[in-house]
């Protein structure tokens, strides 16, 4: 049976969280017979003799690239995109680059864009360091934000804020997984209302005309493809008014916690988290 190193924690923002997945996928691949140790990258030598890296490290130095280069110098297969598809999809500027460049839909952004607006840090995970600006305020009030907000993350993306229905589509070998429609309890899908149980109500399948739920399949396939990326990622999309699609980004390593989509929709679809982790396992060594 193969030996299985679980990465977990790392160094960004989301630490305690892809502890909180580790620790469910080191289960998983347990229960499966896989012969698992868990390592945390921050303060542990990955070791040479293991067969596979299952990585649940989210965020920087985790998922942008860093650690997937690391494992590539060792030999090592691991889950998920390589190299460049995770700096890219890890990059919000890059990647939405990318996304117009293939004639996908995604909200216009540009430095001097005015309310209302969304700024986000570059490269951050789980809405660390995003502020909506819906109401018309001062230019010198958004630009005190925009600087508070590089002075704690770095460089930041202005978009133009696009006010509807959030959506997620998990893509697992290249399919596109049914899709979740996220209804959180307070304005914004938030980091609170991501981890707080019964902070945000999951709907799936998210109630869609069929036509537009297969062309938001379509759309996510597109944009995960667009990227680069393999194995599995989760693309999120936000809908107008109208039910037009935008994509806000491509997750190369989703959540694997209780309150994660990509796990909610493998299920939608009859895989059990058992199997998605086992999948997604095997994956890396095709």
């Amino acid at each position: 049976m193969l030996r299985v190193a679980v990465l977990m924690g790392g160094k960004s923002r989301e630490r305690e969280i892809s502890f909180r997945s580790g620790e469910n996928v080191s289960k998983a691949l347990s229960r499966k017979g896989y012969n698992v140790v868990e390592i945390d990258p921050l303060n542990q030598d990955i070791p040479v003799d293991i067969d596979v890296a299952y990585l649940a490290t989210h965020g920087r130095f985790g998922e942008d690239g860093c650690l997937q280069g690391l494992l590539e110098f060792k030999g090592i297969p691991y889950t998920g995109s390589g190299v460049l598809a995770s700096a890219l999809a890890m990059n919000k500027k890059l990647s939405k680059q990318l996304f117009i460049a293939n004639n996908i839909p995604t909200p216009d952004f540009s430095e001097d864009m005015v309310p209302p607006i969304i700024i986000k840090p570059i490269s951050e995970g789980s809405s660390f360091g995003v502020n909506r600006i819906a109401e018309d305020i001062s230019p010198n009030e958004v630009k005190s934000i925009i600087e508070k907000t590089q002075k704690e993350y770095g460089e930041v993306i202005i978009e133009k804020l696009i006010m509807g229905r959030e959506i997620t589509i998990g893509i697992l070998d290249d399919v596109p997984l049914p899709i979740l429609e996220l209804v959180p309890k307070s304005a914004f899908y938030d980091f609170k209302s991501k981890y707080t149980p019964g902070g945000t109500e999951f709907i799936i399948p998210a109630p869609l005309p069929k036509l537009v739920y297969k062309d938001m399949q379509n759309m996510a396939l597109k944009a995960h493809k667009a990227i680069g990326c393999e194995g599995f990622s989760r693309v999120d999309i936000i809908l107008d008014a109208e039910l037009n699609g935008y994509v806000l980004e491509v997750n190369t390593l989703p959540g694997m916690t209780a309150q994660s989509d990509l796990p909610a929709e493998a299920e939608a679809a009859g895989i059990s988290f058992d199997d998605l982790v086992e999948r997604i396992l095997l994956s890396a060594l095709k």
